[in-house]
């Protein structure tokens, strides 16, 4: 499943141009006060997530729906079947075990979530 973050486009039709502009907008129509830096963040590239507020809130400021903010492919993923692996190479292909995740220390000495 892929998401595809569209403000910009959906700013951009409507006259925004800048993370400054969407700034006011946020505080003047929605009444949510965010910093520069973070708007500049959904301005400039997709986040990983976001909360159900602040997309209530710039659906606000911009006067749209959430589908005009992102979009997701619902394309169904392929599922990987290993038997089909083995048949196909004749029964000889070894499996493979993913090594286990180790947890490596941060900067702030807290484990890192495995990936």
């Amino acid at each position: 499943m892929q998401v595809r973050w569209k403000l910009r486009m959906a700013a951009a039709q409507r006259e925004v141009w800048t993370a400054a502009q969407l700034r006011r907008l946020l505080a003047e129509r929605a009444g949510l006060s965010m910093s520069s830096a973070s708007v500049s963040a959904l301005f400039a590239q997709q986040p990983c997530q976001v909360k159900l507020s602040t997309l209530a809130a710039l659906c606000t400021a911009l006067e749209c729906t959430p589908n005009e903010l992102f979009e997701v492919d619902t394309t169904p993923v392929p599922q990987h079947d290993p038997m089909s692996t083995l048949s196909a190479t004749g029964g000889s292909s070894a499996l493979t075990v993913p090594a286990p995740v180790t947890a490596v220390a941060s900067v702030r000495g807290r484990p890192m979530p495995p990936i």
